[in-house]
């Protein structure tokens, strides 16, 4: 296992309803056979989930049916199939119709964990998510070049292509591209579903889709260096690719690119993947590596935000050329907008504004940077390659910095995954903490602990709630008494969005109170991004429970897992405050066990 020689320097996260991360209690062998289950029932096109579903019901079915003697394991098995699937109905839902970049390395490429990885992409296709793969080679080319009695040579994080290593490329890319589409080829397995009637679906596998989709330009000359037929990134056609996404394929996209004049050019994988990501906007792009990224302690980094990955990354400027290439591109005066107080061992500290968002990659039309001064850069993506990325001296650094240059460019979410775990994508995307390392840009984004300079902002959100009598009525003064359990969502020096967690440290338990956001941000997610947040609060304090009252805005509780309770579920001190007069409902929620390793700044200390 390689290890990033850091501690895990984390804050803020933010499982959002939008990212499948399946909240279960259920222990990993009765998920592993859920998903067993369910690929055995997989398929493409529009048979999706439900009938994906009712597969690996029938095959749970017949399980118990087949043997009387199994009777008390089978009907164990379909209660168990029936709840995991009602619990990641909503989240199938979620990710329906969204885009993945998929960036294999080449080890994983030249691995036998391969077929399994693509047996569950092909599952997720069928679910409705749309892939763009884009494959490493240089395992591939090194050995063809060895074979070849030619030698690999590397200057930076860019190789030196020469005629032999051109050759070895195309040989290559057309090898792992062939080998792609013959694993996606086969249909799902009908060995786990009954067989009579029309079943011409089931044989139909993965429509695959290549071709010339990558426009590039030579590297040239590089301080003195002569690249060859070395390229970078010039256009990603978006237009042909969403075009081939929209046709239901799978669309796999080569490190080599297509010059203006016909030629063939070898390209850098990830500068290609990130590239893709930013132009096709990706809601995720994921890194399938060979192995996971651990602190010094031997422990999994199971999430960065982008503000720590970045820092992370500046602290190895001066022995990393990969880092010192990420603070290259995306700028040196971020240093300070950052406004971090590093000292090992302990979490960033950041200023109020975070990033100053002088720098922010973004793709126009799949054409370029604009890079402010209305030239276009010749920097596409960000490169990650050479011996240092060979040798892992610096560990899995090189794909954190082009995971946190993509979420500058609004990627959202990038994920770093060892695909050397048997089913790695279904247990990163489906379950709640996930097996890999995820870097993400917009989680809690403005959200934190209230200051006294908030209390007029917090008062001016809730006070048309308390005039219709949705919430009770609150001075200034209380307010400001309750100052340490109030938490607001700030955007451009403005208080949107305000909530209140108040810990009951001897039950266990904390109240969720005025979860209230301005009427012009509604409907953009912020009553989810605070629950989740009161969530990750309360767990961090040791609380098992939440509970609530409410008069009308039950509904909206309910479907965030709330259950309605009796009074003697309240604590006996909250108890003798309730003013029984307003006839208010209760309702509570158990807290899952929080593994994913985030601290949460601030208040109740």
């Amino acid at each position: 296992m390689a290890v990033l020689n850091s501690t895990p320097i984390v804050s803020a996260h933010l499982m959002d309803r939008t990212d499948l991360r399946l909240g279960s209690t259920l222990r990993a062998k009765e998920r592993e056979s859920f998903w067993s289950k369910l690929r055995c029932g997989s398929c493409n096109g529009d048979w999706g989930v439900r009938s994906a579903a009712a597969a690996a019901a029938t095959n749970v079915a017949e399980e118990h049916y087949d043997s009387d003697t199994n009777n008390n394991s089978s009907e164990k098995d379909e209660k168990l199939f029936v709840k995991i699937t009602r619990e990641a109905q909503p989240y199938f839902e979620a990710h329906r119709g969204s885009t993945f970049v998929l960036v294999f390395s080449a080890d994983i490429v030249d691995s036998p964990f391969l077929p399994s990885i693509l047996e569950d992409i092909s599952l997720l296709h069928g679910l409705g998510i749309k892939f763009v793969l884009v494959p490493g080679t240089h395992v591939q080319i090194d050995k063809l070049l060895i074979e070849r009695g030619r030698e690999a040579k590397y200057v930076g994080r860019y190789r030196i292509t020469d005629s032999d290593s051109l050759q070895a490329a195309i040989d290559a890319a057309g090898r792992i591209r062939i080998m792609i589409e013959a694993m996606l080829s086969p249909g799902p397995s009908l060995s786990a579903i009954r067989r009579h009637g029309d079943n011409s679906r089931f044989h139909d596998g993965v429509s695959v889709a290549s071709g010339n989709f990558l426009a590039a330009k030579r590297r040239g000359v590089v301080e003195g260096t002569d690249y060859a037929s070395t390229g970078e990134v010039k256009k990603i056609d978006v237009s042909r690719i969403r075009e081939r996404l929209d046709q239901d394929c799978i669309v796999i996209l080569s490190n080599l690119g297509y010059s203006s004049s016909g030629e063939v050019l070898n390209c850098n994988t990830y500068e290609v993947a990130t590239a893709c990501a930013l132009a096709l906007g990706a809601e995720k792009l994921i890194c399938i590596i060979n192995g996971p990224i651990l602190d010094d302690n031997g422990h999994l980094i199971r999430f960065l935000t982008l503000q720590d990955a970045d820092m992370l990354i500046r602290e190895r400027a001066k022995q990393s050329e990969t880092a010192a290439n990420y603070v290259k591109a995306v700028g040196q005066d971020d240093l300070t907008g950052l406004g971090c107080n590093v000292s090992h061992g302990t979490s960033p500290s950041l200023n109020e504004n975070g990033f100053s968002h002088k720098y922010s990659a973004t793709f126009q039309n799949g054409v370029g940077f604009d890079n402010g001064n209305g030239l276009w850069s010749s920097e596409q993506g960000f490169a990650i390659g050479g011996q240092e990325r060979l040798s892992r001296l610096n560990g899995y650094l090189s794909e954190l910095a082009a995971a946190a240059f993509v979420c500058r460019g609004g990627v959202q979410r990038v994920h770093l995954l060892d695909g050397k775990i048997g089913g790695v994508l279904l247990k990163e995307l489906f379950q709640r903490d996930g097996v890999g390392t995820m870097v993400a840009s917009d989680l809690y984004e403005g959200t934190r602990m209230a200051r006294k300079i908030d209390i007029p902002g917090i008062k001016q959100l809730i006070q048309p709630l308390e005039e219709s009598g949705i919430l009770i009525r609150r001075t200034e003064e209380e307010l400001l008494e309750a100052l340490d359990s109030l938490i607001v969502v700030e955007r451009e020096g403005q208080i949107i969005a305000s909530a209140a967690l108040f810990p009951f440290f001897k039950e266990k338990c904390g109240e969720v109170a005025a979860i209230t956001v301005s009427p012009d941000c509604r409907g953009q997610g912020q009553g989810d991004k605070l629950l989740d947040y009161i969530e990750k609060k309360a767990s961090s304090l040791g609380l098992e429970i939440l509970f609530l009252l409410t008069t009308r805005t039950a509904d909206w509780f309910v479907r965030r897992g709330f259950s309605e309770c009796s009074i003697e579920h309240i604590p006996q001190e909250r108890r003798k405050k309730i003013n029984l007069s307003r006839r208010s409902k209760y309702y509570m929620k158990k807290l899952l066990p929080d593994r994913s390793g985030i601290r949460l700044d601030g208040a109740f200390t």
